[in-house]
């Protein structure tokens, strides 16, 4: 009896040369096979007579082949095949290339359909590369609507379609993943009626149904696998810190400022879990200089104040050097009341802060030995911390920025640090300045809790945008100059040159060096033609962190006007006096990219600009740079980036494995949320899915297939 989870090699008629040209598009089993599904359909439902043919039309004609010859083309030597096709209202001409084969498939008098679009050439009517089939066959390919699959070398459309339908009819039962009653709510077919109805469609609009009842079976196995990971998790054992409401007031009193509404109950929120004895597992999304690193120094001091250790992970030395600095000069004075002790630690840096603004380089060694013993409760750095030899003896929390940029083993080795140390796991905190729409969270981040950052802090002016076309740029630096008279500071931002732009020396030169290079050439042309009155330097990820520390330190001291780099900045520079964010060739950057460029300024009370330098005039690449201008913030960003491109673009199609029909149908809410909810009634009845092993092995299956960084 055939399954889903027969193999094809075991079906009569397909050879070893058919399983081999299947093997390359992934296709072992018929599961793989009846989920391989067309990414577009050719209407040939329109009969005609030749008679009636107009240009333009697509249509299917049953006609009589009169005439048939191959000629070469004189340049490519390319095989032309030419017939005439004949019926009793008149004739016309169809043409292949490259096809020689079809003078064998169509000999003179061979009647059949032929489908296709109709051309005009030379004055007469043409069908280029019309599909057809002899007449004593039946329709797969020239009638109704017709699947085109993603095809490869020896593997087309027409021959998918020859194994596909009989498979398809041959399958008479499909277990159910999805909970009948679930889908019939929502008014969509069963498994198999969705599968028949995509690869044999009557009609357009029972398609849409039958595309969102299989990506209903990925959401939902998605969403349990989410839940059960959460449900695993609640049940590991945590350090509990019992920080009291006088602590945490204490450590709000020493800001110079207010936190805001969502900073309050952000904070409130992962505090409230990290007094329970099992591990948080959170995500904390806000908009670029919103105030993540406060409401994470303040959590880490509390953990601190009760003998527990944090690590902060981040994916820059820059971005870590920040959060080392806020610590310093923020909570100074209370970390030296509460004796607390504090280090930064990457591959180029190691030192510890005492209070009372003291502080002094370390040897490595000598700071992993201070990890070891406790003595050290706050870590900041980067991928450092994971190296070997570091362990915490009493780890309570991670917490990592921008946490996409670290993998799942890369967490796993730094919690396994603790473990080593310690049975209990360390709460977990990861923080994200890239908004990411509420549908995504529920599906992507399903297992973790979310806490909203939506506020800026008060005394901010919203940054004014602007694209910038070639005819300006006088004008640009003109602005940027009257700024930088008035004591303000700009950033110049190159893009990375790809080697199609640079093809003298694409193939000797390293994409890291054309990267350098633009950034190079940008700093001599500002510095010595446009402002060769003001300090302008350079920043760029060839150089060592010595100098770029340096770099950015005289940034931040004002000794410098103007800061060109390249991405380097995207994330972890905080100079409050910069106010302007000039970006070349804006286009070639995404926009999640670009926002978090932009939210380099708008950092203090005065007016802040982000000029979009482009000479770009497609369409879709203004539609883009025109969103970044009118969004009021990252989240609204995020929801006009995830409608333009899909999710698939959003989130990287090759990152998640999740198949195309699914990925399109994240943002879908009553979809994922419905899916949700099934997933967690079914795993409330039955946790370990022990009454369902088909379910069981569903979802293992596709565990090893999708993976969410």
């Amino acid at each position: 009896m055939l399954t889903l989870n027969t193999e094809l090699a075991h079906i009569q008629g397909i050879n070893k040369r058919l399983q081999d040209g299947l093997k390359k598009l992934g296709l072992i089993t018929v599961r793989d096979l009846v989920l391989h599904l067309p990414h577009r359909y050719d209407d040939f439902s329109s009969k005609a007579s030749i008679g009636e043919l107009a240009v333009g039309q697509t249509a299917t004609v049953h006609a009589r082949v009169s005439k048939i010859e191959m000629r070469r083309s004189f340049r490519r030597n390319m095989a032309i095949i030419e017939a005439v096709l004949e019926d009793r209202t008149g004739s016309v001409r169809a043409v292949w290339f490259n096809q020689p084969y079809i003078m064998r498939s169509l000999p003179v008098g061979t009647v059949g359909n032929f489908a296709g679009k109709i051309t005009l050439s030379q004055a007469s009517l043409y069908m280029s590369n019309p599909v057809y089939e002899p007449a004593y066959t039946e329709t797969k390919h020239t009638d109704g609507l017709v699947p085109i699959y993603p095809e490869t070398k020896g593997i087309t459309s027409r021959g998918i379609r020859y194994l596909m339908h009989p498979i398809l009819l041959a399958l008479k039962e499909v277990p159910e993943c999805v909970p009948a009653d679930v889908f019939k709510k929502l008014k969509l077919p069963s498994f198999l009626e969705a599968l028949r109805v995509l690869h044999m469609p009557e009609s357009l609009e029972a398609v849409e149904p039958a595309k969102k009842r299989v990506a209903l079976e990925d959401i939902f196995l998605l969403q349990l696998t989410n839940l059960q990971a959460k449900m695993k998790l609640a049940q590991e054992p945590a350090h509990a810190v019992p920080w009291t409401d006088a602590e945490r007031d204490a450590l709000l009193a020493e800001l110079p400022f207010t936190l805001t509404g969502s900073q309050r109950t952000s904070l409130d929120e992962i505090l409230t879990d990290m007094r329970h004895p099992h591990p948080m597992n959170r995500l904390l999304q806000g908009d670029v200089g919103s105030g993540k690193t406060v409401v994470i120094a303040v959590t880490a001091l509390l953990a601190a104040r009760h003998g527990y250790q944090t690590a902060i992970l981040a994916p820059t030395e820059t971005l870590a050097r920040q959060h080392y600095r806020t610590l310093e000069k923020i909570f100074n004075r209370i970390v030296n009341e509460w004796s607390l002790n504090f280090a930064l630690m990457t591959s180029a840096e190691c030192r510890a802060s005492y209070g009372e603004g003291l502080e002094t380089d370390l040897p490595k060694a000598r700071v992993i030995n201070r990890i070891a013993d406790g003595h050290i409760k706050i870590v900041v750095g980067t991928h450092a911390l994971i190296q070997k030899g570091v362990s915490f003896p009493r780890l309570a929390l991670v917490a990592v920025d921008e946490q996409h940029r670290f993998g799942v083993e890369q967490r796993a080795a730094l919690t396994k640090r603790a473990a080593d140390a310690h049975p209990a796991l360390p709460h977990f905190l990861s923080m994200s300045a890239t908004p990411i729409p509420r549908t995504l969270s529920l599906t992507i981040f399903g297992d973790l809790d979310l806490s909203i950052i939506d506020e800026l802090p008060s005394g901010r002016k919203p940054i004014i945008t602007k694209i910038v076309a070639s005819t300006d740029r006088p004008k640009a630096h003109a602005f940027m100059r009257q700024e930088i008279k008035k004591g303000r500071q700009a950033f110049v931002i190159c893009p990375r040159i790809e080697e199609s732009e640079d093809k003298d020396n694409a193939a000797a030169i390293p994409n890291a060096w054309n990267d350098v290079k633009a950034v190079m050439q940008e700093y001599e042309k500002l510095a010595k033609e446009i402002f060769p009155d003001l300090k302008v330097a350079m920043l760029h990820g060839k150089m060592k962190s010595v100098e770029k520390a340096k770099v950015m330190e005289d940034f931040a001291k004002n000794k410098t006007n103007i800061l060109v780099a390249t991405s380097v900045i995207e994330v972890g520079v905080d100079v409050p006096n910069a106010v302007i964010m000039a970006i070349e060739d804006a286009d070639r950057f995404g926009l999640a990219q670009l926002y978090q460029f932009r939210g380099r300024v708008g950092r203090s009370e005065h007016q802040s600009a982000c000029l979009l330098f482009t000479a770009n005039k497609s369409a879709v690449s203004r539609e883009r740079l025109k969103a970044l201008t009118t969004a009021k913030n990252g989240f609204e960003l995020a929801e006009k980036d995830l409608a333009m491109r899909g999710p698939g673009e959003f989130l990287g199609r090759t990152q998640t494995g999740i198949p195309d029909i699914a990925m399109n149908a994240l943002n879908n809410m009553e979809l994922v949320k419905t899916a949700r909810e099934a997933a967690a009634r079914v795993l409330k009845e039955d946790k370990d899915l022990q009454q369902n092993p088909h379910l069981k092995e569903r979802l293992t299956a596709f565990r090893k297939a999708v993976h969410l960084e």
